[in-house]
């Protein structure tokens, strides 16, 4: 800081040097002869350089005014207000570069949606929507989920990486020192970039999430190096939790949970959601009625459930006995006669709603869709938010 003070004096210095020379140019004239005197009156000279330095900066001075004037960008008052109630988190999570671009856009542009600060909540987007004068979206929570089980204890590695602890810094040595190329390398790097404090590293090493902070911004689904961590609705409960394309019997090696690609999920799914394609099992989430029925038939556990519980199926005097529960449970648990009042056996069903969604007559209750269930919960915490 003094070494940039001094060099600043001498530019000061240099610079007033150099308008005395040029003022006594302009009052001597050049080539002038110039009369040896023993004093120097320098009123008359300080004097016409300062009126010449006030000039040249008036004309300085209009010419910016014009400018600025005549080039200036009219900003709408709307823009800033839109700004002071988003996150102000810069995730990006928008589709836009920050917050002032996605604030200047739902402004200018009639189709851009006030609900796209996922970050903010209900609560800013309809905020945005009153200054905006557009409609207020209720949108379903979406949480970031890690789709991969092989923490240290159900993994291999290939060798000891002993760099920066970093994932993407690990994965540049010869892809990462797990013996999975599709896994999570566990060094962590989501949990930094997280602006929400929701991503911590769990004690098997792997990134656990807390839905409660999670915000879905997409700040770690961008950092991961591997594409491990998927953002997705907060109603798509049931996923298969690894990205291995390998083969069942190399992936088996690699790690105890590794998905096989042995299609027992395409064949017990009654709304064909999972699918098999280049040894990787997907589900559909569009398709899937997170009855989790996958769940329990997937021979190496690589399905997870975030579904906490599932309420269980019973039958009610609605029942006309056609015993067609009967027929589409995957687990045997309705019973009855012909003609007859059935029961549902509590400890086999599963609570998946597969007959309390073909009861002709909706006879059979205690299950429900969570895709629907997730999404009143999502309405109704918007208002109560708003109402706040």
């Amino acid at each position: 800081m003094m070494s940039r003070g001094l060099n600043m004096k001498r530019i000061g210095l240099i610079a007033v040097c150099m308008v005395f020379f040029l003022a006594s140019v302009v009052f001597a004239g050049v080539g002038g002869g110039i009369e040896a005197r023993e004093k120097v009156d320098l009123v008359p000279l300080v004097k016409w350089t300062l009126v010449f330095l006030a000039g040249l900066g008036a004309v300085f001075g209009a010419s910016l005014a014009i400018a600025a004037k005549r080039f200036a960008v009219q900003i709408d008052p709307r823009v800033e207000k839109v700004k002071d109630v988003l996150a102000h988190a810069h995730c990006g999570a928008c589709g836009y570069a920050g917050c002032e671009q996605y604030a200047e856009a739902v402004v200018n542009n009639p189709d851009v949606s006030p609900a796209l600060c996922i970050p903010a909540g209900a609560k800013g987007a309809e905020a945005v929507a009153l200054i905006t004068g557009k409609k207020a979206e209720v949108k379903e929570p979406q949480f970031a989920r890690v789709m991969c089980q092989g923490g240290t204890s159900k993994s291999r590695k290939k060798f000891k990486y002993e760099g920066v602890v970093d994932c993407r810094a690990a994965v540049l040595a010869g892809g990462g020192d797990k013996s999975c190329a599709y896994g999570c390398l566990g060094y962590g790097t989501c949990t930094r970039v997280c602006p929400f404090d929701a991503l911590h590293m769990g004690n098997d090493g792997l990134p656990v999430v807390d839905i409660k902070k999670c915000t879905g911004c997409r700040k770690c689904e961008q950092a991961c190096p591997k594409k491990v961590i998927e953002v997705l609705p907060a109603s798509r409960m049931v996923l298969v939790a690894c990205h291995s394309k390998d083969k069942g019997g190399d992936t088996k090696k690699n790690c105890d949970l590794g998905c096989i690609a042995c299609g027992i999920c395409v064949k017990v799914c009654p709304f064909e959601a999972p699918s098999v394609q280049n040894n990787f099992s997907r589900i559909d989430i569009d398709k899937c009625k997170v009855c989790g029925l996958c769940v329990t038939k997937c021979p190496t556990k690589a399905i997870v459930d975030h579904l906490p519980s599932r309420s269980k199926a019973f039958i009610t005097d609605k029942c006309i006995g056609c015993q067609i529960c009967a027929k589409v449970c995957p687990v045997d648990a309705p019973a009855g006669e012909l003609k007859k009042m059935h029961a549902i056996d509590q400890g086999k069903c599963i609570g998946c709603g597969i007959c309390t969604a073909k009861c002709p007559t909706q006879a059979i209750d205690g299950t429900f869709n969570a895709q629907e269930v997730f999404a009143a919960a999502a309405a109704k915490k918007a208002k109560q938010t708003v109402a706040a």
